[in-house]
């Protein structure tokens, strides 16, 4: 805020301003007051009766009289017109009309001194007296209202109370302060009810009041207080607001509604708050100098100017208003900041302002590129805009007055009077004569220019008939014209000038198109529309906002949609007062203000581009909507990604659509696993024809009759028919067929009739069928030909169809057609078209209910439904046809009949008894139980009950008839509950058949009545009442009955021990392994002592692997008598095959430990003998032979080898085939193959199951059954002439073994065996 000028007592001739007149009197000026219009200023002075009236066109002065002795008091002009209102200090009064000359004259209005007053805009004059009475006159001096008050009246003011309704047009209230403590309220339409507010003490006395807006006055307090009340009834009495706004007193308060304002002084400080937000303080000047303190304050009328007078008699004026003055070019703006003062600035760009001083003061001015241009009335000033600053180039002036000034680049236009001139700015004079200056319209156009704007390459304007014409500044010449309805007011155009805004007098917009001469109608356009302000963002520019002194609106024009172009209206944005937009960049709107300064305000539509990531669900929602509206699909993406919501991506997939953007959409259906979409846009994005692109787009937002209408205007209005009939819209596709394709009729026909018949309208359907057929396509004509046969049965002609259904060579209309005569209950032509069509099933079922029964005869050898086979059974056993009968039911799967027929009917119980076996059938089971207990046949009887579930009547008949083993052998085998198992076993019980019962108690889950008649069995049962003791024994694992059972086997109980075996069997059931371990041992050593070593190697094994697999540690002694069993055993094999060393070296091995072959000493020594000679072992030979020359073996030898062996000992050879060497498996030590313990690492080696020798790591294999390793080369050679494994015999293959590559599992698993 600037001081413009200051008046002060000691430089009032040396400040710039020029006086036009110093009147003076010879007397004191007591009062004066201008009138309304400036044109008089009326003075009264102290002790005198007349009133001076000063001219200042005439700069005379006139002397008028009062025609009264007293002295004047108060002075005053009316509001409206030339009435002046003169009191005395008697109380009388004095109207003249200035114009008319007439005086009127009031004697004794008031008693005393007429001190305040006030006219109200209807010439109503309201005075205060110090006789504290308040008058209310007309123009003509009458008293219409009249009023006391308590103290002496001031401060009075005209205005309108606050209420719900106008009673009456104009001012009626009077407010006056009273006494200079209360205010108080008189209303003319209400006078027995004045209103007397008081105040708080510490405010002090009340210096001034202000009305404003809707009945609100601001007060103003001696002691720097002022406060604002409503007059409204509801809220009179209030205080609404309050503020202390200076220390020592306040002298003035001063109210501007042109700028909504209000300013105090006080102290030496103006303070000015905004009205609508008082609390907020709007500006604080402080006069330093003015050391006694401010006296009056007051604006002008348009608020541009404050003025304040001091104590000291010096008045300061400040401007409070610009005139708001801007321009823009780009992203540039040039706006006023003082009254001489232009700044240019590129915000958006970074640039630096620039300040550019002014001769005079301007009211248009114009930026371009380059330059700027300011101006006033017919004259412009041009300044360069450079690097290096700003160069003035030259003054113009024009035919007229300038209303408005454009420039680009080169030129300026400047528009005055209707006509525009053309000029270039900075003339280079080389060939540009005809190029300097032009002048529109010409002088035979009849025209008026009503605005123009000038873009880069074109100056367009608008006239009062309605013409928009573009002159184009490279060819020099018009090359656009468009005529509107009425004229055309104001033009926007966009940076390119390719599309503009228009108002027209109608106060309606419309966005013109000059490359197609489209306009579009701007939707909720306010007539009170100020400007037009487009988008200077690159990526956004089809919106655009418009704006008036309250509001902005943001609008967006969607050039390319599948609807067209169009204008719509994204939102709107409060405008803060004084607010004038100039430029419009990426959401953001920059704003002129009228103190001279640049404020931002960001469009309320324009919300996502700050705190997207602090948003939530609902306003990322709101945000969508306003990034598809305004086409900004990168932003909407984003949303879209924070919100994360599937129908979010619906909808930017649905605005792709709209928009046509067809490469985001996929990209978007991409994301959303729309995999049609996403492939049906991929197959239609190449299309240029947009007609047809919009089509398909159309189509696929289900916007089918716009998407039929834009197909018919492209190069494929085929499409338009495509589309009908995959939409199955037969009666549009059958229009469309007309026009476009008329060979596709036939086929259109056919799909409509199918569609008519599946909704049942026959009539329809045939009509349809029948045109479908084309005579030239056969599948085709065959389909139509089916439907005119199922049209014609449905309406009734049976005759026709049928014979159309005969000749048709589908089986499927046959069926189609006899289904539809079924349900019309004409069976005997349904059955004749079932049959013919091969349908034997339904045409017999048709056949039956027509009775029909030789046909059925006929049918059945090809009939598969067993319903079909059971009616005809029916019938033959009615007929007493029993074979028949009996094969139908079979047929049909009826097995209890069947068996039925065959009992009672063919006296073939074998036959009924096959079936039930077969069947399984419970009630069959039981006809024919009944069949045999008719015949005696008890223990036939029983099986049959029981199979039919009957067990407590089988039971009941066992126990009759002494049949109780034979249910008791069937029971066993049955699925029976323990209470049939009890049953029995008592039975048995009771019949003291110990086995039997022991057996049953312990299928019912009694084990210790089990085991009791077990250990009760005679001799002849004992073996295998001892098994099922052991068996008892461990599904019970109770400690007393295992005690008891080790009691009886150990001979506790009757003296007599039994065999180890089972000793052996009952700790396997038991688990218990380190038992059953030991147990084994002593068995393997009994049967090896009796030469079973078959039996015994069995033992040994089954234990092993028990232990094995229980992972329990294997006894040393177990491992080495399997080992040595295994090897005697190996000797039959080799020697069989032939292989004598591999015999000899296990017979060594065997004939070393001869002591556990007690029974064969003598024969195996021999063997020995005989095998290592064969194998040229000599020296082992001869230590053997020696062995059997001991006296208690010599006799022994076998009469055919003792010669043999005698003459081996007298002759001894010692030469011995060395044995072969190979490594060790675990450390890899080189010794004997046959040697099973390393000297190297002293382990225990594993050995191969076919040959007895130690293992080797790189040729490994092991059996698939038991899991005992093997050489796998000497394993397979031994497969190929044995078929079973050597150590568990189960059958084995050479194909089935499998090399081991690392075998460090097995010698890890051998090792902890050790």
């Amino acid at each position: 805020m600037k001081r413009v000028f200051s008046l002060t007592e000691k430089s009032l001739l040396g400040f710039p301003i020029q006086y036009v007149m110093i009147v003076r009197y010879t007397v004191t000026c007591y009062a004066m007051d201008w009138d309304n219009d400036g044109n008089a200023l009326a003075i009264i002075a102290d002790k005198s009766s007349s009133i001076y009236l000063w001219d200042p066109n005439t700069m005379k002065t006139s002397l008028l009289d009062s025609s009264m002795r007293d002295q004047m008091s108060f002075l005053l002009w009316s509001k409206a017109g030339t009435l002046l209102a003169v009191g005395t200090s008697k109380g009388s009064l004095l109207i003249y009309n200035l114009q008319t000359s007439r005086k009127i004259p009031v004697l004794g209005k008031h008693t005393r001194r007429i001190t305040c007053g006030c006219w109200s805009s209807h010439n109503l004059l309201a005075l205060g007296s110090e006789d504290k009475m308040i008058t209310v006159s007309n123009q003509e001096g009458d008293t219409i209202r009249q009023t006391a008050v308590r103290l002496e009246p001031s401060d009075i003011q005209f205005s309108v109370m606050k209420t719900d309704e106008r009673a009456s047009p104009g001012e009626s209230t009077i407010s006056v302060v009273v006494g200079k403590k209360t205010l108080f309220l008189f209303n003319l339409n209400d006078p027995d009810n004045p209103i007397e507010l008081a105040f708080q003490q510490r405010y002090g006395s009340i210096v001034t009041h202000r009305w404003y807006g809707d009945g609100y006055i601001m007060i103003g307090f001696s002691l720097g207080f002022f406060v604002v009340i409503s007059t409204h009834m509801r809220e009179i009495g209030q205080e609404l607001f309050q503020a202390h706004n200076h220390n020592d007193n306040l002298t003035s308060i001063a109210i501007s509604q042109s700028l909504n304002k209000a300013a105090s002084c006080g102290d030496n400080c103006i303070k000015i708050h905004d009205l609508t937000e008082l609390k907020d303080m709007y500006a604080i000047i402080n006069l330093d100098d003015e050391t006694k303190g401010l006296d009056k304050l007051s604006w002008t009328d348009d608020g541009q100017l404050l003025a304040v007078s001091t104590q000291r008699g010096s008045l300061s004026v400040f401007l409070t208003k610009l005139p708001v003055l801007g321009d823009t070019c780009g992203t540039k703006i040039a706006y006023l900041t003082s009254l001489l003062d232009v700044t240019v600035a590129n915000h958006v760009e970074g640039e630096l302002p620039i300040t550019v001083s002014v001769e005079v003061e301007p009211n248009f001015l114009a930026i371009g590129p380059y330059h700027l241009a300011v101006g006033m009335n017919n004259r412009a000033w041009f300044y360069a805009l450079s690097e290096n600053g700003i160069d003035k180039l030259k003054d113009m002036e024009y035919l007229g007055s300038v209303a408005s000034m454009s420039l680009n680049s080169d030129y300026a236009a400047a528009l005055f009077e209707g006509k525009v001139q053309l000029h270039m700015i900075e003339s280079d004079g080389l060939d540009q004569e005809e190029r300097e200056t032009r002048l529109f319209p010409k002088t035979d156009d009849t025209y008026r220019i009503l605005c123009h704007v000038l873009t880069g390459d074109f100056l367009i304007y608008g006239t009062n008939t309605g013409l928009i014409k573009y002159f184009y500044l490279e060819d020099w010449q018009f090359v656009n014209e468009y005529r509107h309805s009425v004229s055309v007011k104001k033009l926007f155009p966009d940076a390119a000038g390719t599309r503009l805004v228009l108002i027209d007098e109608k106060a309606e917009g419309f966005v013109y198109c000059s490359m197609n001469h489209n306009l579009y109608e701007i939707p909720n356009f306010s007539p009170t529309i100020k400007g037009i302000l487009w988008e200077n963002w690159p990526l956004d520019k089809g919106a655009f906002c418009a704006f008036d002194d309250d509001k902005i609106y943001t609008y967006v024009f969607h050039k390319d949609t599948i609807q067209g172009s169009k204008v719509i209206l994204a939102g709107g944005t409060k405008l803060p007062f004084s607010h004038n937009p100039v430029l419009l960049h990426n959401g953001e709107l920059t704003c002129q203000t009228q103190s001279g300064i640049l404020s931002n305000i960001y469009l309320t539509t324009h919300s996502f581009l700050s705190n997207l990531k602090d948003a939530g669900p609902s306003d990322l929602k709101r945000m969508l909507t306003q990034t598809l509206m305004l086409r900004r699909f990168s932003d909407a993406w984003e949303v879209c990604k924070l919100l994360d919501d599937h129908a979010g991506w619906n909808e930017l997939a649905r605005a792709c659509l709209h928009h046509m953007e067809v490469e985001f959409a996929i990209r978007v259906n991409r994301t959303i696993g729309s995999v049609g979409m996403v492939m049906s846009l991929e197959q239609i994005k190449g299309i240029e024809d947009h007609n047809l692109l919009a089509g398909h787009l159309a189509m696929f937002s289900s916007d089918f009759n716009l998407a039929q209408d834009l197909y018919l205007a492209s190069s494929s209005p085929v499409s338009a028919l495509e589309m009908r009939r995959d939409l199955q819209h037969w009666d549009s596709a059958l229009q469309l067929a007309k026009r476009l394709a008329p060979n596709q009729i036939p086929f259109i026909s056919k799909e409509y009739a199918m569609q008519l018949e599946f909704t049942g309208d026959y009539v329809n359907a045939l009509a349809h069928y029948e045109k479908g057929i084309t005579g030239d396509n056969k599948e085709h004509d065959e389909t139509c030909q089916a439907g005119v046969g199922r049209m014609s049965i449905r309406m009734g002609d049976i005759r026709r169809g049928v014979n159309q259904a005969l000749k048709h060579p589908s089986r499927l209309l046959k069926k189609d057609c006899a289904a539809i005569l079924e349900s019309m209950k004409q069976f005997s032509e349904a059955a004749q078209l079932y049959e013919k069509g091969q349908y034997h099933d339904k045409a017999a079922s048709v056949y039956i209910r027509c009775k029909n029964w030789a046909k059925v005869g006929e049918l059945l050898p090809n009939v598969s439904s067993p319903k079909i086979h059971l009616q005809y059974a029916k019938a033959k056993e009615a007929d007493g046809r029993y074979k028949e009968a009996a094969l139908a039911y079979e047929n049909a799967r009826e097995w209890d009949n069947v068996i039925r027929i065959y009992l009672d009917h063919l006296n073939n119980p074998e036959k009924a008894v096959g079936i039930v076996k077969e069947t399984q059938s419970l009630e069959g089971a039981k006809m024919v139980a009944r069949f045999f207990l008719r015949l005696g046949d008890y223990g036939s009887a029983i099986q049959f009950l029981v199979m039919s579930k009957c067990n407590d009547e089988a039971f009941q008949l066992a126990q009759q008839h002494n049949q109780m083993e034979i249910y008791a052998d069937i029971i066993s085998s049955e699925d029976t509950s323990k209470e049939d198992y009890q049953s029995i076993a008592l039975y048995f019980e009771g019949e003291k058949k110990h086995f039997q019962a022991g057996k049953f108690f312990l299928l019912c889950s009694q084990y210790a009545r089990a085991l009791k008649h077990f250990l009760k069995c005679s001799n002849t049962d004992e073996d295998m009442a001892i098994e099922m003791a052991i068996e008892t024994v461990g599904q019970a694992k109770e400690e007393l009955l295992t005690n008891q059972l080790i009691d009886y086997l150990m001979g506790e109980s009757d003296g007599m021990p039994k065999d180890a075996k089972y000793l052996f069997r009952l700790y396997m059931a038991l688990k218990q392994y380190r038992e059953a371990a030991r147990t084994a041992i002593i068995i393997a050593r009994e049967e090896q002592s009796a030469g079973n070593y078959r039996n015994a190697h069995d033992v040994l094994f089954s234990m092993y692997t028990e232990l094995k697999t229980h992972r329990i540690k294997i006894p040393a002694e177990m491992a080495t008598n399997l080992m040595i069993l295994h090897s005697y055993i190996l000797v039959k094999i080799h020697v069989k095959r032939g292989d004598h060393m591999k015999g000899a070296r296990m017979l060594i091995r065997v004939a070393n430990n001869i002591s556990k072959f007690p029974s064969h000493v003598v024969p195996i020594l021999t063997s020995t003998v005989i095998e290592c000679h064969r194998a040229g072992l000599k020296n082992s030979a001869f230590s053997f032979a020696a062995m059997l020359m001991r006296p208690e073996y010599r006799n022994k030898i076998d009469v055919k080898y003792k010669k043999k062996i005698e003459a081996m000992v007298r002759r001894p050879d010692n030469t011995e085939v060395e044995e072969d060497t190979s490594f060790c498996p675990y450390c890899g030590f080189q010794l004997p193959e046959c040697e099973l313990l390393c000297p190297g690492c002293k382990n225990n080696l594993p050995y191969c199951i076919a040959t007895g020798r130690h293992m080797v790591k790189d040729d490994w294999c092991v059996c698939p059954h038991c899991d005992f390793s093997a050489i796998y080369a000497e394993f397979k050679t031994l497969l190929d002439s044995e078929a079973t494994c050597p150590m568990c015999s189960e059958g084995l293959t050479a194909a089935q073994l499998k090399r081991v590559l690392d075998c460090s599992s097995y010698l890890q698993q051998d090792h902890e065996e050790q």
